[in-house]
């Protein structure tokens, strides 16, 4: 990914729509790399199948790939971040870090509509970052929209930049949202985390991910069709 490419980190509740929503299909289809943060996946895949795959989480992802001297480095990185608060607790832990990012380097995502199947566009992100030409975009927005966001920027951008749709990941280590300590991510715990701290919000989200196990028990390795609904 320092090299450039479309990084994405798929949550069960996103991946349980993978038949009906075909521009979130198509997202991690074209993926340069696909992260298994997902514990849920990771857990039923071992369940499943004769062999597992090890789960590779987000959160380290996220605390690894700030360590880089390309990403940290002043100007090498534009961030998209969720909201105004989101911006800035994210700017303050980053720069309590050492990693300084300039007023122009932090771009506030607009409201992209609900998540559903259609495409999405951002036409001045994307000037945003010609203009720049940051090596690295990181992309904190909610999932289900950051993946179609990355496709976007991917074929979209005249230049081949790592986007890194990372979603929450620093929200938990800036404050924004629940901190969940590195035993509990180990564990597999954080989606218990989120709905102990915000029960009505994480709580749906998270049971409806129980659909990906019927989807997963009827077509195993194999990509499920398309359905229309």
């Amino acid at each position: 990914m320092l090299q450039g490419g479309l990084l994405l980190v798929p949550a069960a509740p996103a991946l349980k729509d993978l038949q009906t929503q075909p521009a979130y299909r198509e997202a991690l289809l074209s993926a340069d790399v696909i992260i298994p943060d997902s514990a849920y996946m990771v857990l039923l895949w071992r369940l499943l199948q004769r062999h597992g795959i090890r789960r590779v989480s987000g959160l380290e992802y996220m605390r690894e790939l700030l360590q880089r001297p390309t990403v940290r480095e002043s100007g090498s990185t534009l961030w998209v971040m969720a909201g105004k608060r989101s911006a800035e607790l994210n700017l303050t832990y980053l720069a309590a870090g050492g990693v300084e990012v300039p007023e122009s380097h932090a771009y506030m995502a607009p409201m992209y509509g609900r998540v559903d199947g259609s495409e999405l566009s951002d036409p001045d992100l994307l000037t945003l970052i010609e203009r720049l030409r940051p090596a690295h975009v990181v992309i904190t927005v909610g999932g289900g929209t950051q993946e179609r966001l990355g496709l976007y920027l991917q074929r979209a951008l005249s230049y081949r930049p790592g986007i890194h749709c990372i979603g929450a990941a620093i929200a938990f280590l800036s404050g924004d949202q629940v901190h969940i300590p590195v035993w509990a991510d180990h564990l597999y715990l954080g989606w218990l985390f989120r709905v102990l701290h915000e029960p009505k919000r994480y709580g749906p989200r998270y049971w409806a991910a129980k659909d990906l196990a019927q989807l997963m028990w009827k077509y195993r390795e194999r990509l499920p069709p398309v359905r229309v609904t």
